[in-house]
């Protein structure tokens, strides 16, 4: 029941727009696919706002249709960026992957005073689960994109390790209810106490 390299990855990219491509995009789009499938390792695509850079990229996804992660410098840019992506691809997997954190002070000190600050921090559940979807996608699709900042370097770990604590369930697989119970509590999930479901926790019938 753990996931495995053997997962079936279908999926590819439709594009959907209410415009086609114009002016200078088209000759723009198959300069880039030409580049992109010959490796060429790096390409500029050069713009003023306003121009339709990400409509040219999306049809550059579309055509050569690999798994797609795009680095954007801020969270305001990559929101941006994502909400754009998910209305031109609304039945492929668009995900987001930026800092989880709140609230992030380093540890310090200061040799004049003597005062020491230790590390303080406030992660945001919300966002720290949709990196974990976007982590999921990969694994389970090839027709995702990963909207991300440069926060995306640290990851969740080696992709093994992420596979060997995670479980895969599917509509009528079977299991026997000790082995799925000891599954769910080795990877620290917890039985919810009333009907009423948090993160991290799941819903047992019976007592």
């Amino acid at each position: 029941a753990r996931f495995s390299s053997a997962v079936a990855m279908p999926g590819a990219f439709e594009l959907r727009a209410p415009y086609r491509p114009s002016g200078d995009q088209p000759s723009a789009i198959d300069s880039l696919v030409a580049d992109v499938q010959s490796g060429v390792p790096r390409v500029v695509l050069k713009g003023a706002t306003g121009t339709g850079k990400t409509f040219v990229l999306a049809n550059l996804i579309a055509r050569t249709n690999r798994p797609t992660l795009i680095v954007a410098p801020n969270k305001v840019l990559a929101a941006q960026l994502y909400t754009e992506l998910r209305s031109f691809f609304p039945t492929n997997a668009v995900t987001i992957f930026f800092s989880h954190f709140d609230f992030y002070r380093p540890e310090s000190y200061a040799p004049v005073s003597q005062n020491y600050v230790e590390k303080a921090s406030q992660t945001n559940p919300k966002i720290d689960a949709l990196r974990h979807e976007a982590t999921r996608s990969l694994f389970e699709r090839r027709d995702t994109i990963v909207v991300a900042t440069v926060s995306c370097i640290y990851g969740l770990g080696m992709p093994a390790e992420y596979l060997d604590r995670a479980t895969a369930l599917s509509v009528g697989q079977r299991w026997r209810a000790a082995d799925l119970l000891a599954a769910l509590r080795e990877m620290r999930y917890e039985r919810a106490a009333g009907r009423q479901l948090g993160r991290g926790e799941f819903l047992w019938p019976g007592g």
